[in-house]
């Protein structure tokens, strides 16, 4: 055997010159990684596809179709705000003035000097006062809210709006009475009146609803 018989060969191949059989490593270990590779590829493929299936049944979108969102409000025109401009000056809802409105404040609680305060505060505000004094006896000690309006069946359903933003939690009641006074008898709830810059903000609300906003499907 020649020295240059690589071992193993027993013989079978003899290398004179230059020429020598070439030795190759085995392809396993890239046919592997190639396999690999090509199975990464296809589950991003999958996923891709899965995704885009989704946004079609979602609306044919790339964003979600959020829940109770359907309809789109539409956007007022810049021409439509200017022309709603001078009527927004006007109240929408007419209402009586405080000073228009007659009130009887009664007492139905144990505090002393509660229905002389109250009246004073209202005086200060604008609303006419009558009587002042203790509750009738079908009311003293029998309200345990913060209040009861009470007056005529005729009465002016705006004036009892118009008193009621004074108090939270009130009550509207009418009897048999003639006159368009409104009796605020106070209850056992009661600690004091709305403080005066949230009951004018709901009588500017009362006066000016604001509709709800329209829309389109």
């Amino acid at each position: 055997m020649s020295m240059l018989t690589p071992p193993g060969m027993g013989g079978k191949y003899r290398v004179t010159g230059a020429a020598y059989p070439r030795m190759s490593r085995p392809r396993r270990r890239r046919r592997i990684v190639l396999t690999v590779l090509g199975a990464v590829l296809g589950l991003a493929l999958l996923g891709y596809g899965t995704l885009q299936l989704m946004n079609v049944f979602r609306g044919g979108s790339g964003k979600p179709v959020a829940a109770g969102k359907d309809c789109a409000t539409p956007k007022p025109r810049a021409g439509a705000a200017a022309a709603a401009s001078p009527a927004a000056a006007k109240p929408a809802v007419a209402l009586p003035q405080p000073g228009q409105i007659t009130v009887n404040v009664y007492n139905a609680t144990p505090r002393a000097g509660l229905a002389k305060a109250v009246a004073d505060e209202l005086k200060k505000r604008g609303f006419t006062v009558a009587n002042v004094g203790n509750a009738p006896a079908d009311f003293d000690k029998k309200v345990p809210g913060t209040g009861i309006l009470l007056g005529s069946p005729k009465t002016d359903k705006a004036a009892f709006s118009v008193l009621g933003t004074q108090l939270e939690g009130d009550t509207q009641q009418t009897d048999a009475r003639e006159g368009a006074d409104i009796d605020l008898i106070l209850g056992d709830a009661f600690k004091e009146l709305s403080p005066k810059e949230t009951a004018d903000k709901e009588l500017y609300l009362l006066a000016n609803p604001q509709p709800a906003p329209a829309k389109t499907c």
